[in-house]
């Protein structure tokens, strides 16, 4: 079987990873959390405590490596060597990521180590410009959605998972400012690639949205 590159885009909150990492598993692919990345670079950046600039932010994710092993289901990430996957999902790194990853060096850096890691195949990746920067020739393309309520219910209930006091209304909001920002902002913003299928995924399992997800690279295998 030809190994294809999957490309999954949306918005924040749209169960892009969880959908990725659950395709990946039934498929024997990598994945690869391209959101993860840039929430890296955003906890490496808070633990300089350096002013917010754009130069230096830019030439510290030049420097970075960025690994990820899974074990036991979890997709672990490190940078530098050390183990963040817990602390990148923090609310602060969550308000601090979108204009981060809107710097142009810091989306080049990334897209250079994406590209390394997805250049044999058999790689899933997610993220807000797959299919239309990262990989626009992406065998499979998805662009995975939700309605904004559905979104902030899913978010919160991961951060009440994980023990953080979170209020629904501020989730909801915080999920509408990055939507806008990611939408709107001039490097690579979010929007759906011509050649992509388009996913509402209100109302489905996890399970039903893989099913449909592994149907279209199962299609393009053939």
């Amino acid at each position: 079987m030809k190994k294809l590159v999957v490309a999954i885009d949306g918005p924040a909150g749209a169960g892009k990873s969880t959908i990725a990492k659950a395709v990946a598993e039934k498929i024997d692919y990598a994945y690869i959390d391209t959101g993860a990345m840039y929430r890296a670079v955003t906890w490496k950046f808070v633990q300089t405590g350096h002013v917010y600039e754009d130069e230096f932010i830019g030439e510290l994710s030049e420097k970075m490596t960025i690994e990820f092993q899974p074990k036991n289901g979890v997709n672990h990430v490190y940078a530098d060597g050390k183990e963040i996957t817990d602390f990148i999902r923090t609310p602060e790194i969550s308000k601090l990521v979108s204009p981060l990853s809107a710097i142009p060096r810091v989306r080049v850096a990334m897209v250079a180590q994406q590209r390394r890691m997805g250049e044999k195949g058999g790689v899933i990746l997610d993220g807000r410009d797959i299919g239309t920067v990262v990989f626009p020739n992406a065998d499979v393309k998805v662009f995975l959605t939700a309605t904004v309520d559905e979104r902030a219910e899913r978010r919160y209930k991961e951060f009440i998972e994980k023990g953080m006091q979170v209020n629904l209304a501020d989730v909801k909001k915080d999920i509408m400012q990055r939507d806008k920002q990611d939408s709107t902002r001039p490097v690579s913003p979010l929007k759906q690639a011509d050649d992509a299928i388009f996913l509402d995924s209100t109302g489905m399992t996890i399970e039903e949205v893989s099913a449909v997800i592994i149907k279209l690279i199962k299609e393009k295998q053939v």
